[in-house]
């Protein structure tokens, strides 16, 4: 059974793997993360941990049994009980309901670990799969996103009240 695990030091090289084995898969639906991003992933990735002591995000693996990652699920910008959520799941896995699954545990975590009372998640309109994932756990849409934030591609943001059970 997968098991989301916050994310530390030892994570490392299965995020890697999972970035690696799934870019083309996510360049199709998400800006691409570039070259840079991949070669210096062990700065990026301490980077990260660094964030997350500080409080201002807080990063999720979903882990298979056998270690390897199967999705990286992401609160940033967490601020006065409200943070936006970021989510990708490797291809092997996408379409059952593992993203679902494992965002509406992830509200569960942001408000009973993180103490949040609202997050946000903006999508690409042309991404139906994430559109889907986030109406089926409880997000509503809310209005239109910055294409900019979104690779250049038209978007909508999505939120979700934690209070409310899904």
């Amino acid at each position: 059974m997968p098991e989301l695990k916050q994310l530390d030091a030892g994570h490392a090289a299965a995020v890697l793997a999972f970035e690696l084995a799934n870019r083309a898969y996510f360049a199709a639906s998400v800006s691409d993360r570039g070259d840079e991003f991949y070669n210096r992933f062990a700065d990026r990735h301490r980077a990260s941990l660094a964030e997350q002591e500080a409080g201002s995000c807080a990063f999720y693996v979903l882990v298979a049994e056998d270690g390897s990652v199967l999705g990286r699920f992401n609160l940033y910008d967490i601020e006065g009980g409200t943070a936006n959520l970021g989510y990708r799941v490797a291809q092997h896995v996408a379409g059952r309901g593992v993203a679902t699954a494992t965002v509406r545990e992830l509200c569960r975590l942001g408000a009973a670990r993180h103490g949040l009372r609202t997050l946000r998640a903006a999508t690409a309109d042309a991404n139906a799969a994430s559109r889907k994932v986030l109406t089926k756990a409880g997000f509503v849409l809310v209005g239109p996103a910055d294409p900019a934030g979104l690779g250049g591609k038209p978007g909508t943001w999505y939120e979700r009240d934690l209070a409310l059970q899904v």
